[in-house]
């Protein structure tokens, strides 16, 4: 039964003041919105970026459209997702880790997602179709009451990609009932994105879908036919250990069977690209495409010429491919340098759509900015300071790192400074020759580093003991 939405939603809807929508005329219709998130997919992971790995749609996407070469996320999963969708910084609200299966924590529920803004500007059809890892333990947390009109995928992240299960039970849903599709997840969330944007083309309204793939992400499972393209040989073993979950679609190495999930992930791409074209709405279709932090090095992943990886905030763990193209709006074919990132998504689209004067609770303010007057016009460039966390700081020009905050998961002992837009690769520590600069910056990050979330996530190990999932991930329509 299809449960109605809480009042939890309406709530957080009460408090959002009506977005106003600009009067747009015919030819310039509001324009469907698709974004796309892979997930720990590295910098050194895409063709147009020199990889070993093909990726031809992904390629094309980046050669018609506008490839952003300073697109910054969380350095993992849940922060960014959270920080895509409510165009704030995840610390206001205590998520700077991922939310796993045994956790109770949730994006605070006062917090207005993209959907629901969404909704205020005329798109009927709003649906998530993926990962969502935003929080699970409450009916209030799911995707359905944080303005999504349809959720199709799973709500915890490592899923394994046959069986579609986590700590023992099925996590694949259709809205609010258990799903019991069979194949590869990859193919499966293709599909259902390709049946949302046929169906939701009426021209009517314009439609957003959030289609948050869960490749390359570990376990590491590919299908036979991808292996093949890279030299899977079946009379050899597969890597790791031959128990446990994740064991199907293993290859011979880790990183043979992560191309692979990466070439389905391109390949699968490139089908909904295709379903766009095929209805004629490409054109007036926005498509952003970004991974949602760098690689995960140890699971075949690779942050190429960066230094780092995920979960660290050097540039191999927070600066992501990423790929804007809406060809009604901007000029293809170029690449932006500006500073941007996940917080920024939602102004963005909401501008593109439409949308002023978004007000949120009262308190509340958002940290993104929107970019599209930059995209539209690649002559201009905004001046301004993105917080990548645990004290470390980015402009346009420079990236401070201070050793007091990012000490634990960058092995830093001292304060740094990298000339960033001359030496992406962070090789050299000029601190001590640029102090003027590492001062300024150490100003602005004053700000960031008193954040006080409104709740905190507990330790990630917290509630870990005993735990036993619930059937089929199935949230008891009456908990709070």
């Amino acid at each position: 039964m299809i449960i109605m939405r809480s009042m939890f939603y309406v709530a957080a809807l009460f408090f959002v003041s009506a977005c106003t929508v600009t009067n747009v005329p015919a030819q310039q219709k509001r324009p469907n919105i698709i974004v796309i998130l892979a997930d720990d997919l590295g910098w050194g992971d895409v063709g147009y970026h020199g990889s070993d790995i093909k990726t031809p749609n992904i390629d094309k996407l980046a050669k018609e459209g506008i490839e952003l070469t300073r697109f910054y996320t969380a350095p993992v999963c849940s922060p960014t997702r959270a920080g895509l969708l409510t165009g704030r910084y995840p610390d206001r609200f205590g998520l700077r880790g991922v939310i796993p299966p045994w956790s109770t924590f949730g994006v605070d529920t006062t917090e207005t997602f993209l959907p629901a803004l969404l909704e205020q500007a005329g798109y009927k059809n709003r649906a998530l179709v993926g990962k969502w890892h935003l929080g699970h333990a409450s009916i209030a947390f799911h995707p359905l009451q944080r303005g999504f009109t349809h959720f199709y995928g799973h709500l915890n992240g490592n899923l394994d990609y046959f069986t579609h299960v986590r700590e023992g039970q099925l996590d694949w849903h259709n809205d609010y009932k258990p799903s019991y599709d069979k194949g590869y997840s990859t193919d499966l969330l293709a599909n259902e994105a390709i049946r949302c944007i046929k169906q939701y083309n009426d021209k009517q309204s314009p439609f957003f879908i959030y289609l948050a793939f869960n490749a390359p992400h570990a376990p590491l499972q590919a299908k036979k036919e991808d292996l093949l393209k890279y030299g899977f040989d079946e009379t050899k073993p597969v890597f790791g250990n031959k128990n446990g979950e994740g064991i199907e679609g293993r290859g011979n190495t880790k990183r043979q069977t992560y191309a692979a999930m990466v070439s389905s992930l391109d390949e699968n791409i490139g089908r909904v690209l295709q379903a766009l074209k095929d209805l004629n709405i490409d054109d007036n279709t926005i498509v952003l495409f970004q991974s949602d932090n760098g690689a995960e090095i140890n699971e075949g992943g690779s942050a190429g010429e960066l230094r780092g990886k995920k979960g660290t905030e050097w540039e191999g763990g927070v600066r992501a491919p990423a790929i804007i193209k809406w060809p009604a709006g901007l000029k293809g074919g170029r690449t932006s340098d500006q500073l941007m990132g996940y917080i920024d998504v939602l102004p963005t689209l909401l501008e593109a759509a439409g949308v002023k004067n978004i007000k949120l609770q009262p308190g509340k303010t958002l940290d993104g900015i929107s970019m599209l007057d930059v995209l539209k016009d690649g002559s201009k460039q905004k001046d301004r300071v993105f917080y990548l966390g645990e004290d470390v700081i980015i402009s346009q020009n420079w990236k401070l790192i201070r050793a007091a905050g990012s000490g634990q998961n960058m092995n830093v002992t001292e304060d740094q400074l990298f000339n960033i837009a001359t030496d992406p690769t962070e090789k050299d520590n000029v601190i001590k020759k640029e102090a003027l600069a590492a001062e300024e910056l150490k100003k602005k990050l004053e700000p960031f580093s008193s954040i006080q979330p409104s709740a905190t996530a507990p330790p990630f190990n917290t509630g870990k003991k005993d735990f036993v999932a619930p059937k089929e991930w199935t949230i008891p329509k009456n908990k709070p």
